[in-house]
């Protein structure tokens, strides 16, 4: 039994002093708007698209243009800055999410633009420019209402396979209840893609996620999916990538959950090696821990503190709603920690108008405490995607959260260092040879001291949002790791000892990775 259930508490606790803190950073005004079409979405990707290892940030406008955010921090650690700085090709209209992934492997980031309407694949040209990929990619989209996107890199193919999940079919005319879509499967055909494959039944999916949920080499596609339009007879969904796709059954250990699903967080929070997952949902937020050899997940007690199902702050006792999950160490001492993005639909009335954000922080014994007023993020604007992310190369996660009909929100991580020289960290970027230059579907073991941590690389899960930046581990007070890389096609590196407090790119060769320094941090 992992220390998460042995030590659990019977009641929350409050957060101790020293917490995370986070300040706002000033920006352009950015705002995710729009009709009921764009009461879902709202998303962004968070990458570096100009080469500097400074991430950018790409948010989601709805009925306004999507817009990017370039990078202009003076070096790392230095006071975080962006500007404004949209190219025409992604300034585009009615868009709900966006996800970076290096689709044709030369080395830059591509992005995966989700739309009500045509979806579009973007080619990463550097300096932040972008282009449509070629007719000759084959990738053809119609006119949905798309609200989730996973992918994967299925063994020997050169490109990547894509999971676009689809909401409310606008052309039902019987609709909106009971009218959710069919989800949609790009897989290559060669160098190129045909016609998507229908994932049928749809149940309004609002999160994708393909993840090697047990370590086999191959990565199956989880869909979070929202009861309100399914109303009766759909559930949680998770397809078994064989040849012809298949969704898990009861018997072979899938729990058919029924929840308002809008979005997945995966990681292995119980140190057993294997992802767990985060769901988010109206009325509690659900962490489910891996139960039994099949694809078997299970709710965390009540008293692990991870449900946040109501506002922690004000007078609105109503259901909280809960839309992207990210998962990071915020303070770096070792323990994951996790931020959930808050906000009520629109004026739906069986649920909390005046919802903050929360950030429940991990304690030593494994239960969490919400730290989001200490912390400085507990805002009430309306969330809907978001990202951690070490936006200024310091070894401290900073945060994104765009916001429906208010302002996106960026915060600078503040954090003061532990005491006894505590909170060390590193960041991994993995890169091999094409095709899959980002090794997507790699895991990373790590090892410091007590500490075991282990990640796997994907792209997809969140509300709308993803990231494409080197994978951060807070360390506590280890000043050096051991890590061992399981490549995508299945080949485990040696054990490497590497220094903390280092952002590094481990490249794979035919011997052990080429490790080179992204960027130190003075002090």
């Amino acid at each position: 039994m992992s220390r998460l259930f042995l030590l659990a508490a019977l009641f929350l606790p409050t957060i101790a002093l020293g917490g995370p803190a986070f300040r706002p950073v000033a920006m352009p005004e950015h705002v995710y708007a729009g009709g009921w079409e764009h009461f879902v979405g709202g998303g962004v990707a968070v990458f570096d698209c100009n080469g500097d290892h400074l991430p950018e940030i790409v948010a989601a406008g709805g009925e306004n243009p999507a817009e990017l955010f370039r990078n202009v921090t003076e070096g790392p650690g230095a006071a975080l800055r962006f500007v404004a700085d949209t190219p025409p090709e992604l300034a585009l209209r009615r868009v709900t999410g966006l996800y970076p992934l290096d689709i044709d492997s030369d080395g830059l980031l591509d992005l995966a633009v989700l739309r009500v309407g045509e979806n579009r694949l973007l080619r990463g040209l550097g300096d932040c420019r972008f282009e449509p990929f070629p007719e000759s990619l084959g990738f053809v989209s119609d006119d949905r209402w798309t609200t989730a996107f996973s992918a994967t890199w299925e063994r020997g193919q050169t490109l990547p396979t894509l999971a676009f999940g689809n909401y409310v079919d606008r052309n039902n005319p019987e609709g909106p209840f009971e009218a959710c879509d069919v989800n949609q499967l790009y897989r290559p055909q060669g160098i190129r893609y045909g016609a998507p494959l229908a994932l049928a039944p749809g149940y309004c999916a609002l999160s994708a996620l393909f993840s090697d949920w047990n370590r086999s080499g191959r990565a199956d596609l989880r869909l979070s999916n929202d009861r309100h339009y399914y109303v009766r007879g759909g559930s949680e969904q998770m397809w078994a990538m064989e040849p012809v796709p298949r969704l898990y059954k009861e018997a072979e250990g899938w729990h058919p959950w029924s929840l308002w699903g809008m979005g997945i967080a995966s990681r292995d929070m119980n140190g057993d090696g294997l992802p767990d997952v985060f769901l988010s949902s109206m009325g509690d937020q659900r962490l489910q821990l891996r139960d039994g050899p099949g694809p078997s997940w299970v709710d965390a007690p009540f008293s692990l503190g991870t449900t946040a199902q109501r506002p922690h702050i004000g007078d609105d006792g109503r259901p909280s709603t809960g839309w992207h999950i990210a998962i990071g160490d915020v303070n770096n001492d070792g323990r994951d920690d996790v931020f959930i993005a808050k906000g009520n639909v629109d004026q739906m009335p069986s649920n909390a108008i005046d919802d903050p954000n929360s950030l429940l922080v991990q304690r030593d014994d494994g239960t969490f405490v919400e730290a989001s007023v200490e912390a400085g993020v507990a805002s009430m604007a309306r969330a809907r995607g978001a990202a951690l992310a070490d936006l200024n190369l310091d070894g401290r996660l900073d945060l994104v959260v765009v916001n429906r009909r208010a302002p996106m929100e960026v915060y600078e991580n503040a954090t003061a260092s532990g005491d006894q020289g505590g909170g060390h960290w590193i960041e991994l970027q993995l890169a091999q040879p094409a095709p899959n230059s980002r090794a997507v579907g790699a895991w990373i073991d790590l090892e410091a001291g007590d500490l075991r941590a282990s990640r796997e690389i994907t792209v997809g899960g969140g509300h709308a949002s993803g990231a494409s930046v080197p994978e951060h581990f807070g360390l506590g007070t280890a000043q050096k790791v051991r890590v061992r890389i399981t490549w995508p096609d299945g080949h485990v590196d040696g054990w490497l000892d590497l220094p903390a407090d280092r952002i590094l790119d481990l490249r794979r060769t035919d011997r052990a990775p080429a490790i080179s320094l992204l960027a130190a941090p003075k002090g």
